[in-house]
């Protein structure tokens, strides 16, 4: 039902890349770019959350215009959150993989990540989730962002002009490429420890893999 990876270390390598942009899934940036880069390295860790010593991940990949990622935002990942991330049990990580036939899925990702910038990317992903059926039938959804923006406690006017200047467009670039090099083909997908779920699954799914990644990681324990 929840099968391992091929590659049952798959989260390692990926994490790292994931926390530090290293190695060939780091986006391309020009020389002297030294603030930008600051700029992606806060917005990339402002997506990881839960305790630093907890053994497991859970990865997920996921669209703000992706019906099915909205479900499971809405009906299992605060039950995920209260049970495995609060109790230090569970690391998460987001990762950005907009469909390109999901016309305003790119601007929500880039209004996500730069509030990720301020460190708000987990409130500005509830905002978009929550406000999916306003905005994801627009011809244009930016002012729609912006204005939602505007809704939450950060910097509006540094919003505007991170989204402006598209200062993080690479983070979001460099994620679709690293999933679609492992063989990502639909949203969400999660990868809890070693195990891979797709779909908008139910908590109980979830708890099964959860609660199993959580016994191998304490058997590798040292």
């Amino acid at each position: 039902m929840m099968p391992r990876t091929p590659e049952t270390r798959f989260l390692r390598p990926l994490l790292l890349a994931l926390a530090l942009l290293a190695g060939g899934a780091s986006p391309a940036r020009p020389q002297g770019a030294a603030a930008d880069s600051a700029r992606i390295a806060r917005a990339d860790l402002a997506r990881i959350k839960g305790a630093e010593s907890a053994r497991v991940w859970l990865v997920v990949v996921s669209d703000f215009q992706c019906p099915f990622c909205k479900q499971w935002h809405d009906e299992t990942a605060e039950r995920i959150d209260r049970e495995y991330v609060r109790t230090g049990k569970v690391r998460v990580a987001y990762l950005n993989y907009p469909i390109s036939t999901h016309r305003n899925a790119r601007p929500a990702h880039e209004a996500a990540m730069c509030a990720a910038e301020q460190g708000a990317f987990w409130p500005m992903a509830d905002a978009l989730f929550g406000t999916q059926d306003a905005w994801k039938n627009r011809g244009d959804a930016r002012a729609f962002f912006d204005s939602l923006a505007g809704t939450l406690p950060l910097d509006h006017t540094r919003l505007r002009a991170c989204v402006r200047d598209g200062a993080l467009r690479s983070l979001i670039q460099a994620d679709v490429d690293r999933v679609m090099r492992r063989g990502v083909g639909s949203t969400p997908t999660f990868f809890a420890g070693s195990y891979v779920l797709v779909g908008a699954q139910p908590f109980e799914i979830f708890k099964q893999a959860l609660d199993r990644a959580v016994a191998d990681a304490t058997a590798d324990r040292p």
